[in-house]
C-alpha cells in the first residue's frame, strides 16, 4: 500500500526529491505552501570506494514548483555532504535541481516557457 503513495507523490513532486530527500516539515501559509526536504545520508555512488562520513548540509535552497490545488508551492531543500576522512575533501552530490537562471525547478520552468509560446 506504501508503493502506491509513493508513486503518486512522484506525479506530484520531483522524483528526485521522492527518491534522494526526506520531507521533514510542511508549512501551509493562506495560499501559500513551503515543503521542507533534506538529502538521505546516503553516499553518492561514485564515491562509494571512498570512506567518508556526514558532514551536515549546504545552505538551504528555495525553489518554486507548479502550484498545487490553487497554492503556491515552495520547495525548500537542504543538500548533504560528507568529508573524506583520507583527503579531508567535501564531497556531494552534482544535483541539477534549479533551471539555469531562475528560481523554480526545471520542469516549471520548462511548463512556464512553453506555454508563453502561445
Amino acid at each position: 500500500m506504501m508503493d502506491n503513495y509513493i508513486e503518486f507523490v512522484k506525479m506530484i513532486l520531483p522524483e528526485f526529491l521522492v527518491e534522494h530527500f526526506n520531507l521533514i516539515k510542511t508549512v501551509k501559509q493562506g495560499e501559500t505552501m513551503h515543503l521542507y526536504f533534506e538529502e538521505l545520508n546516503v553516499v553518492p555512488s561514485e564515491a562509494k570506494d571512498r570512506i567518508l562520513i556526514a558532514h551536515g548540509f549546504h545552505n538551504e535552497i528555495t525553489i518554486q514548483d507548479f502550484p498545487l490545488r490553487g497554492n503556491s508551492v515552495y520547495l525548500h531543500v537542504k543538500r548533504r555532504r560528507w568529508l573524506d576522512k583520507t583527503t579531508r575533501e567535501l564531497i556531494q552530490r552534482d544535483w541539477n535541481l534549479v533551471a539555469k537562471g531562475t528560481r523554480l525547478t526545471t520542469e516549471f520552468a520548462s511548463f512556464l516557457k512553453e506555454i508563453n509560446r502561445y
